[in-house]
């Protein structure tokens, strides 16, 4: 679907990215990781065209990106850009009509994602009367509604509390299976591994490491486990007994009234 080819960027005295290379599958969540400062955010300008590349080129469903693509992109950047005193609605038509949705269209597709996420009540409101969660909903909903093939996350899960966090994951993972491409870019790892099928793990400027999430866990695995265990004192010591003589694949059947989680 994308393709970003030894990308380079310079600003002044500082690298941001340093001959990046990364291929994004058609209907695929790919993991765009690495701390902040890392060159997340200058490689996502760069794949929507807000920002020029020193050298490098960016190809989009078999050819060189265009500005006619960008319609075919949706994108939630990590600084979210609603208008305050402008009504939600209203906002969200505007927006919408702006990557060519006729108006019924767009009235239609944004009332069954407002209805979706218990916002419709607020159609008339300003952003403003909102909370930050719900606004954030509806910037999510402005990126998504006109069925692009590829959408761009920049860190959507920031600021949301753990049940919106749920929500919007579930919905990232029904767009992919869908057939829709997703860029997740984030620092926090903990998602990962829950959301994306490819990773690339950016660090200073570099693109350091990349493949798919069961290649990734595979290639650096030891073997070895942890296993945590909640019980009665007494279960918890008769699987620690057990498992110093057998296999754990062995104990688990008869431990049923001990919750296990294991770790890789």
């Amino acid at each position: 679907m994308l393709k970003a080819e030894n990308i380079t960027k310079k600003y002044a005295e500082h690298t941001a990215l340093d001959n990046v290379s990364i291929h994004v599958a058609k209907g695929k969540v790919f993991g765009l990781l690495g701390p902040n400062g890392a060159g997340k955010t200058t490689l996502i300008r760069i794949i929507n065209r807000i920002t020029v590349p020193d050298s490098g080129s960016v190809t989009f469903d078999g050819h060189p990106f265009t500005s006619d693509d960008v319609r075919c992109i949706g994108y939630l950047p990590e600084e979210r850009g609603l208008y305050k005193k402008m009504k939600v609605g209203e906002q969200a038509m505007y927006l919408a009509r702006l990557k060519g949705m006729s108006k019924s269209d767009a009235r239609r597709e944004l009332t069954r994602w407002f209805e979706k996420f218990d916002i419709m009540p607020w159609w008339d409101k300003k952003l403003e009367e909102l909370s930050k969660g719900m606004q954030q909903k509806v910037q999510f909903v402005t990126t998504v509604v006109h069925r692009p093939q590829l959408m761009i996350f920049d860190e959507p899960f920031s600021g949301f509390d753990p049940v919106n966090a749920e929500l919007l994951k579930r919905e990232i993972l029904e767009l992919r299976d869908k057939g829709h491409t997703i860029i997740y870019s984030t620092h926090n790892m903990a998602s990962v591994e829950d959301v994306c099928d490819d990773i690339a793990l950016i660090n200073k400027s570099r693109v350091v490491l990349s493949g798919s999430v069961t290649e990734v866990k595979r290639r650096f695995s030891d073997g070895r486990y942890e296993i945590r265990a909640e019980g009665s004192r007494e279960q918890v010591e008769q699987l620690a007994s057990q498992l110093q003589n057998a296999k754990v694949s062995e104990i688990l059947p008869s431990m049923n009234d001990v919750f296990l989680k294991i770790v890789k």
